[in-house]
């Protein structure tokens, strides 16, 4: 596509630059600028702004509370919101909106679109992710978690780990085996399950950084109503796949957007710490630069896609394994330029699932928050070396890789 905008285009453009300086607060720096205790309660103010405004889900139709923009909107808006630090959702609105909920979207019922959407974008269903166990983890289909049929409802036994803000959720998308004599990739079920209740047990982890945002999730004689299966039962392999699809994919051409800034950022760091000089570090820099925008082009090759109607597919492992082994150079660069400074930062700076908060400070607390984010993004939503399976075997054709000999 050509990745330049119209006079319409620009005309949507300063509809939202006018939504952001009426709605954002006097002398506003940005997320990350704020106090850690009034992040929680701005966020929440601010997700109403955006859902009364119809841009919490801009993709979404509007006859069902979104946004009803197109493709070419969406990259707009996430490069004003970017540009003024403002987020553009809640905490969980990455399981809510961008995976479960365009999930439901595309495999729903009428009667699951109707309950559910509406009551995500208020924020009355509040979702996480059960996919991982602890011997399910790159070989999620070997998962174990057991969901049986009483009557009118599905009964649940079995754990998650790695919950991601679990704690802060009242229902969870879950993937359980639901006919466990057919081969692994099949007999699995998509549930959707509410968390209020005796059934259902969350645990939270604490992680070296001190932060708690992973959690364990045990199911005992945890129910859902027999309604509430996405797509066929037995084939949730199919819908897992396609969720699994959003989260990898459909930020492909905003995600560029905020590297770019978290790129211009480290280059200011540099010139504070007396190293843009340093000829290595040009160097990396330079490479990370045209990186960034290879990731940029390869996000305008996915919105192109989008715009023609395709669907998320294995092509999004692409720019998964993409971004996440970029941010881990990018991160690695940031503690080299700090140098000793890494070692002993005075804090260490709540990130988002990427990079640090728009309008945090420039400094080692922040960059060493997103150097740990980094090694968890080579590992969520699929490993790197899942990616690059699913990018020979799926995307190019390549054979398989061997499994090992049976003893």
């Amino acid at each position: 596509m050509d990745p330049t905008y119209s006079a319409e285009a620009e005309a949507f453009r300063d509809e939202i630059k006018e939504f952001l300086t009426a709605n954002l607060p006097d002398m506003w720096a940005g997320i990350g600028a704020l106090d850690q205790d009034d992040i929680h309660p701005f966020m929440l103010d601010w997700r109403q702004k955006l859902a009364a405004n119809s841009l919490l889900a801009p993709a979404w139709p509007k006859s069902v509370g979104g946004g009803g923009m197109s493709e070419l909107e969406q990259v707009i808006m996430a490069e004003e919101f970017q540009k003024a630090g403002a987020p553009t959702g809640g905490p969980n609105d990455a399981f809510s909106i961008q995976m479960v909920g365009n999930t439901i979207l595309q495999w729903g019922t009428d009667e699951q679109k109707a309950h559910f959407l509406q009551r995500i974008i208020s924020g009355e269903d509040v979702w996480c992710q059960g996919y991982s166990e602890p011997d399910a983890g790159s070989d999620l289909a070997g998962l174990g978690c057991r969901a049986v049929l009483d009557g009118d409802e599905w009964v649940i036994n079995g754990q998650k780990i790695w919950t991601s803000a679990g704690q802060h959720a009242n229902w969870i998308f879950v993937l359980c085996r639901t006919d466990p004599d057919a081969p692994k990739h099949r007999g699995i079920s998509f549930l959707l399950c509410p968390m209020d209740q005796e059934g259902l047990e969350v645990r939270p982890i604490e992680m070296l950084s001190g932060d708690a945002d992973f959690n364990e999730t045990f199911f005992t004689d945890a129910r859902t109503a027999k309604e509430n299966v996405v797509g066929e039962v037995n084939g949730g392999w199919a819908v897992a796949m396609t969720l699994l699809g959003y989260e990898r994919g459909e930020s492909a051409a905003t995600m560029p957007i905020m590297f770019r800034a978290e790129h211009d950022k480290l280059v200011a760091l540099a010139k504070e710490m007396g190293k843009d000089n340093d000829p290595g570090i040009r160097d990396r820099l330079t490479k990370l630069f045209i990186e960034c925008e290879i990731m940029r082009l390869l996000g305008m090759q996915t919105l192109t896609k989008f715009l023609a109607g395709g669907q998320p597919g294995p092509g999004e492992s692409i720019f998964k394994l993409y971004w996440s082994e970029y941010h881990k150079r990018i991160t690695e660069l940031s503690l080299d330029i700090l140098g000793p400074a890494a070692m002993t930062p005075d804090h260490i700076a709540k990130t988002s699932f990427h990079t640090d908060l728009p309008g945090a400070e420039n400094d080692a607390g922040s960059w060493v928050g997103a150097f740990y984010n980094a090694r968890a993004g080579t590992i969520y939503a699929g490993t790197s070396e899942v990616q690059r399976n699913i990018i020979g075997e799926m995307v190019l054709g390549l054979p398989k890789e061997p499994k090992p000999a049976r003893a």
